[in-house]
């Protein structure tokens, strides 16, 4: 019987980023035992990976609130007007038969407008990527430890269900599924 979803513990500091002694370069020829090490990390520091990601956005946005709360509407409304546009499509074609001239205009100044904004939409990408950035290194890099092993352990049997688990759950992330995908690539890595 699954538990409800609870949250991952926040993991001491000095366990999650000890001496160089825990971190070793990732072996690039054994895809699943790296992807392995990467999903058993993002289980385990979940929640040191959520305050990375929340203090480095924050970081980014002190350092350029103007350019974030630009960079965050320009991307939402991007979002939402490309979500009405595939909703849409047959008044847009209408649109576009009976005024073509005002159509190409109306594109054009879109297109002007969101360049003018592209030094936010680039801050707010950059504060959203570059903690993913330093979470990937980071799960790629920590070396697992037997902790690490047995929490994960509970989780893949169901015993408990974290956040995280629920995400790589729904990204289809099981263990058995990565082998075959890896499989896949080295099959098409010796042709």
């Amino acid at each position: 019987m699954a538990a409800g979803i609870e949250l991952a513990p926040l993991r001491r500091w000095d366990d999650f980023f000890p001496g160089t002694e825990r971190f070793a370069k990732p072996d690039m020829s054994d895809l699943s035992k790296w992807n392995n090490r990467v999903i058993s990390n993002l289980l385990y520091y979940q929640t040191n990976y959520f305050v990375v990601l929340v203090v480095v956005f924050l970081l980014v946005g002190f350092m350029n609130p103007l350019g974030m709360i630009l960079g965050a509407v320009v991307v939402s409304l991007v979002f939402m007007g490309s979500v009405w546009a595939g909703e849409n499509k047959v008044m847009i074609k209408n649109f576009k038969k009976k005024n073509p001239s005002l159509f190409v205009i109306a594109v054009l100044g879109a297109s002007y407008f969101l360049l003018y904004l592209c030094g936010g939409v680039m801050v707010f990408i950059f504060g959203i990527t570059f903690p993913l950035l330093l979470i990937l290194i980071h799960a790629s890099l920590r070396l697992r430890s037997v902790k690490n092993k047995l929490e994960n352990k509970i989780e893949g049997v169901g015993l408990k269900k974290t956040p995280m688990g629920v995400i790589l759950d729904l990204l289809d992330q099981q263990e058995e599924k990565v082998n075959k995908i890896q499989d896949f690539i080295e099959s098409k890595l010796k042709d």
